[in-house]
Formats: C-alpha cells, structure tokens, sequence
C-alpha cells in the first residue's frame, strides 16, 4: 500500500496536502522520496527559520538530548531559564510562559486578559466592580485553530463547523481606527493585533494604525497584545515586527520560527501583566521542554545585529526582483510584506501557480485564494533569490496574460 493510502487510512483528513513526501532538508532545500531537490519558500510555514536542520541548532539539540529529555515544570532546567533571560533581552522588560505552538500562546495571552478585566486584579479598576472580557481582534486575522483562539480569528472559514465560538470577541478592520472605536464597549479589556496578517493574505498593519491602538489602549486602560507568532523571530529584518513601528506591546506572542524547527511557544508580558497568574493559574506539560529551549536558544544566539542587517537586506533584494513582474504579467495585482515575509495578490485563483512552481522545483503556498505567500528561510541567499524568482517567472509564463 502507498504512503498516500496510508495516510489516508490512519491519519485525520484535514491537512490539503500537497503530493510530495519529503524525507531531508539541508539549508533551503528539501529532497522528496524520489531524490528530487527542491527550494523552499516556505521553510515549513516559517518555522525552519534557519533553514532545515543547520547545523549550530542539530548540535545543541544532539547534547542535551544525552542530558536530560524532560522532567516537568515541577523542577527548574537550565535551558528553559537561559532561554527566557535571552528572550526578554530581545523583548521588553517582562516575564516568559513557554507553551508548545502559537496557538497555545495566544491562549495564555487571552488567559491573561480574563484575568486583567476582573474587578480584583486589573489596575484599570479605579473602584469599579464591572467585569471587563470582551477582547478586539481585526476581520482577516487568525490566532489559532484551537477553541479559545478560533473565536478571536476574523475568519468566517476557519469557523463554520465549530458554533457556538466563545463569547467575547468583536472584530474590527485592520488599518481603520473608527471601526475599532465603534466596535468598543465598556467590557473591552484587549486588542489582539498580528502587525502582518500571514493567513489573512499577508497585509502589513500600518505604524500609524498600530501606534493609534497603542494610544486607544492607554486611553482606556486596554492591553494591547501582538500576535508575532508569524511575523516574530527575525522574519521581518528586526527580531519583533513591532521594533520597526514605534509601538510597544503589553504582551507579544511568537513560536514557529523560536524553535528553528522544533514546537515552541512563547507568551512574554510586561511584569504587571505576568503578575497576574499566580501559582496554578496556568501552565503546560510539555512547555519548555530542555531539548526544544537548548534549540531555540541556539536560534536566539545566531540572530546578532548583522544577522538581521543580512535579513533585510535579503528581503529588500527578494522584494526588487519581484517587482520586476507585474510589468511581464499583469495578473500580479500588488506585492506587499516586509522583510522575508512578502506577498504576491493576483487577479486570479493562485493555486495553479503553486502546482506550477512546485513542478519546477520551488515550494510555495496561496491563502486568500489568490495571494502568493513567500516564507523564505532567513539564511537565504542571492543566488536562490534569483532561482526562486525565474521559476515564478516561468510559471508566470504557463498561465498566459
């Protein structure tokens, strides 16, 4: 029996798989059973952010799995609190809760805003006895497939199935201030926020709209949390997207690329916020597993400033050279992203497109339906920036005007 009707038999049915089985990654390129290379663009859904299986990473997994695999958050470890320290160093003054995926990230974070908006405990109170729950997120979005963070996506597809969602969450429209004053209440305790929807179609937030949220949150006594779980740990030229913006939050989320590869998640809060949980308010099994911290902090040592100055840098060349194309191929509506996270909208279902790259050797993916997504690994280089950009164009090509 093949693989494919393996997977069929004894695997859920949710994932739209693409048919390839890959069995080795090294740097940007994977190879499938067949021994077929390919480069990826995808870097696992900007996971493998240093590539697949560098090096600096694979040898301080390989030592501390000879160590010490797992204990739980009984006992302290020294990756996990090592971790933490480099963490905030790249943060904001606060304190870390380590969890397995972004999803679950988001979920302390909301956890966290729960807990803000009681009449107890929130420094917003100023004598009030009202509890505040009700949490802005923005109409594209998506935090997570779980039930908790199903409800704060903005995403009537990713729902439908799964009524009736949590209670407690407006939407809003991204870049558009009024629509977040109007949608406010009196129970408002939060604004959730991604500064690049990812799975909305890769549209950036704009500063001045992130730093009039900032303004409204402080205004009204609200915690703004950024959902950097796609666009944190270097993928836009700076460690957080928020360095570039002019805005703080009260709490960030990351995971995907923090572990190079392996499952992490990560909530950090300004210390008023973290104070909020208190012993047995929240915790995680397998969170800050030594083995995944030994990893991500490897991760976190080889993001220096020259590190993400290259980043940059390699995200400018990637953004030239795709904006030679819509001149050759008018179907190409707007390219839009920062740094190595970048966009491609079409006028046209972009599936196709994908089918078409992949068959010549490079892995992407569509959301929307008709935008591009580029997720680079972070150690790109030029030469498979001009490879990755040809193969477009030939795919380009194949579809006509």
């Amino acid at each position: 029996m093949s693989l494919r009707a393996l997977e069929r038999q004894f695997l859920f049915q949710v994932y739209p798989r693409q048919p390839l089985v890959l069995v080795r990654g090294r740097g940007p390129y994977v190879w499938d059973d067949r021994g077929r290379k390919y480069l990826d663009f995808f870097s696992g859904l900007a996971v493998c952010s240093l590539g697949h299986t560098p090096a600096r990473v694979t040898r301080a997994i390989f030592r501390q799995a000879k160590q010490l695999w797992h204990t739980s958050n009984l006992y302290y470890t020294i990756p996990q609190i090592r971790l933490a320290q480099a963490l905030i160093a790249k943060t904001f003054p606060g304190r870390v809760f380590f969890s397995n995926s972004g999803a679950e990230a988001n979920e302390c974070a909301l956890k966290l805003v729960r807990r803000w908006g009681q009449p107890a405990t929130g420094d917003w109170k100023g004598g009030s006895t009202q509890t505040r729950s009700e949490v802005i997120t923005f109409h594209r979005s998506f935090h997570g497939r779980t039930l908790g963070t199903l409800s704060a996506t903005g995403q009537i597809k990713f729902q439908r199935g799964f009524h009736p969602l949590l209670p407690g969450f407006r939407y809003a429209r991204l870049n558009d201030v009024a629509s977040v004053e109007q949608v406010m209440t009196p129970q408002t305790c939060a604004i959730l926020v991604e500064p690049i929807q990812g799975e909305g179609g890769v549209v950036p937030a704009t500063p001045e709209f992130l730093q009039a949220l900032r303004r409204l949150a402080d205004r009204h006594r609200l915690l703004l949390i950024f959902d950097e779980i796609q666009t944190g740990v270097g993928r836009t030229g700076t460690f957080y997207a928020f360095q570039q913006l002019g805005v703080k939050p009260d709490i960030v989320t990351l995971a995907k690329g923090l572990g190079g590869g392996l499952p992490i998640g990560a909530t950090v809060a300004t210390p008023a916020v973290a104070d909020l949980f208190g012993i047995g308010d929240h915790a995680s099994t397998f969170g800050g597993n030594p083995v995944v911290c030994a990893g991500a902090l490897e991760v976190l040592r080889t993001l220096t400033p020259a590190f993400l100055a290259r980043v940059r840098k390699m995200g400018q060349r990637l953004l030239t050279e795709l904006q030679k194309l819509p001149a050759e191929f008018p179907v190409i509506r707007e390219i839009r992203g920062r740094g190595l996270m970048l966009g491609l909208e079409l006028t046209i279902e972009g599936t196709p497109l994908v089918d078409a790259c992949r068959a010549r050797g490079l892995l992407i993916n569509c959301v929307q339906e008709r935008v591009l997504r580029l997720l680079p690994p972070l150690t790109i280089g030029e030469p498979e920036i001009r490879a990755a950009v040809q193969i477009l164009r030939d795919a380009f090509a194949i579809m006509g005007p």
